[in-house]
Formats: C-alpha cells, structure tokens, sequence
C-alpha cells in the first residue's frame, strides 16, 4: 500500500485565510472563530467532542468519520502547537489539547526553538528544527507504513506544497470572510498545474475542496 502525505479537513475562509491575527493564549486563530469555521464539523454526528446523541449524515459526517483513518503520524506548525512566540521560558506548555490529544500518533512540530520530547497519553510530541522534506522522512518512519498528515497551520501546508511534498488535501472553504490573516491560498486554482480537483458544495454552507495529485 502507498504511503501517502495528507492535509485532511483543513478550513479556510472564503477569502482563502486559514487562520486569523494576533493569535493569544485565549485565541488560538486569532481574530477568527473557530466555532464559525469548525460548524460543519461539530454538526456531524462523527464528531469526537460531541456529547449528545444525533448529528448530521452525509458527507460532512463522512470526511469527519475519515479523519484519522490509516494515520501513522502528524506534522504541525510551532503556532497550531503554541501560542509562544521565540524561545521556550519553560516546558510546562503542552498543548491546546489537555491530557488526551486526539491525535493519538507521534506528532512531529516544526520549530526553530527545540524542546525535549513528551508523551500524552498515546501521543508524543517530537520538536524538530528541520525543513519540509527531512522531517517528512522522520514522520514517515514513524508511522510504519500508514499515512502522514500535515495538520497544518496554514503556513506550514504552504510549505510542504511549495516542496511539492503534498499527495491528497480536503480543504473545507467555509462560508465566512476574514478579510485578513494566515493565508492558504488566493484561489485554489493555484494548485490545479499539480492536482486535480473536485469542488462539492454541501448542505452545511461549506464548499469541500478535494485535491490528487495529477
């Protein structure tokens, strides 16, 4: 079975921003909402955090059920891990995600201000000051055959498509404008030289973007 290197449910606003600015402690996209964004998701009836019965079918629910399918391990971006900004004062940050992180893989971050390695629960943090193609070949080692997901921030998928690393991505354009922030794209037809594309509105408001490479 091939390996694949993924972007999985990754959401943008209409104007192409994954995220907004001036990311703190208390928001961690910024100026942007993430319950505006993330509404599709959280409506499903596959969404991990939810906590009564019900939720919506179709394919909302299927590529929120698909997520972690076949995953072996994750990269990130040091913002999608951490609000801090330079180097570490102290360990004690450990994510936005409390005790369980519900990655439940290695998850390798992508920094310039390394840190030792810890574990939650079924997932360990690995702090990695390399480019886009060395910590892919770490990440593939450690998923043992499975695939890898760039998790993003927005910042960091550019990079890894930049390197042209980048095999399938689901980008979920949500219905709402920021006007300004971390950009993904301008349009998606950037990515159509390298990948096709098929483009699925759906019932929830948001537009799926389902991208292969050509």
């Amino acid at each position: 079975m091939t390996q694949l290197v993924k972007v999985q449910n990754f959401v943008v606003s209409r104007d192409g921003f994954g995220a907004g600015e001036d990311q703190t402690l208390d928001r961690p996209f910024g100026h942007a909402d993430p319950g505006t964004m993330f509404a599709w998701a959280g409506a499903t009836a596959s969404w991990p955090n939810r906590t009564d019965p019900g939720g919506t079918r179709g394919l909302d629910d299927y590529l929120t059920r698909d997520f972690a399918n076949n995953i072996g391990a994750e990269i990130m971006g040091a913002h999608k891990f951490s609000p801090h900004r330079g180097p570490w004062e102290s360990h004690d940050w450990q994510g936005w995600w409390g005790d369980e992180p519900p990655f439940h893989t290695p998850v390798f971050v992508l920094t310039h201000h390394e840190r030792p390695s810890f574990t939650l629960s079924d997932t360990t943090f690995h702090f990695v000051n390399a480019g886009p193609a060395e910590v892919l070949e770490r990440a593939k080692e450690a998923a043992r055959g499975k695939d890898v997901r760039i998790g993003g921030g927005a910042t960091t998928i550019r990079s890894f498509l930049d390197a042209d690393l980048i095999d399938t991505l689901h980008v979920a354009v949500s219905p709402v404008e920021l006007g300004h922030g971390v950009p993904l794209w301008r349009s998606p037809d950037e990515l159509r030289d390298r990948f096709h594309l098929d483009v699925v509105p759906s019932s929830s408001g948001v537009v799926h973007h389902l991208f292969w490479r050509r």
